[in-house]
């Protein structure tokens, strides 16, 4: 498996990589098939953060399953550890309901898989000089590509992100966002044809947010 570690705002030293290469055994253990890992350390520079300084990103390809985890502490190296906890998780459901499918079972209940958040190679993120929150919205993007824009002299920070997914039904969005860990994930239905949300409300219980235009409607 190819492992792949960068640093935002934050050098990589090398007890840091030769940890990540020890650690990545549990991965290699559960996954055998994955063929690449990407670690990214981020350091927040915020004095008031300092319990959470260090953001550890994992995100493991394995064939066309993308599984990603992360975590914040006071040191890389206890980030390193929860996020890999997460990850691990993940990746056994994942190898859970590979098998369950195999046998012939239909699970209905959300389980795990993650949208592909395919960070495959380190983003390339485009600084606006313009501090608007119009800026953050206005360039053109290609696949993998984001920009960071901050309000002002304020602390917001607006980020846009272009993604490139395949349209999937619900349930397959519920699996998706269950594998990255987030509380929503935003995807195109493959019935309708419509830009959709699917989301946790609590509990096992998600909700599902379908956006249309009043013209698209009105041709139905």
């Amino acid at each position: 498996m190819e492992i792949v570690v960068t640093g935002r705002h934050t050098q990589i030293k090398q007890r840091f990589r030769d940890v990540v290469d020890q650690k990545m055994n549990r991965v290699t253990a559960i996954a055998p098939d994955a063929q690449r890992a990407q670690i990214v350390l981020s350091h927040e520079g915020n004095p008031r953060q300092a319990d959470t300084a260090k953001r550890v990103e994992i995100t493991i390809i394995a064939g066309r399953t993308v599984v990603r985890a992360e975590a914040s502490s006071a040191d890389e190296f206890s980030a390193l550890d929860m996020a890999l906890d997460k990850l691990t998780l993940r990746l056994r459901r994942t190898r859970d309901r590979r098998k369950d499918h195999r046998r012939g079972y239909t699970e209905m209940m959300p389980v795990d898989l993650g949208v592909v958040e395919p960070e495959v190679e380190a983003e390339e993120i485009a600084e606006e000089p313009n501090n608007s929150p119009a800026a953050a919205v206005a360039s053109d993007l290609g696949p993998g590509e984001s920009v960071e824009v901050q309000v002002g002299d304020t602390p917001i920070v607006i980020r846009r992100k272009l993604h490139i997914a395949e349209p999937m039904t619900i349930d397959e969005a519920l699996y998706e966002m269950e594998l990255i860990g987030h509380d929503f994930f935003l995807f195109v239905n493959k019935e309708t044809g419509r830009p959709s949300v699917v989301y946790h409300r609590h509990g096992w219980s998600y909700g599902v947010f379908e956006i249309d235009t009043p013209e698209n409607m009105a041709n139905d």
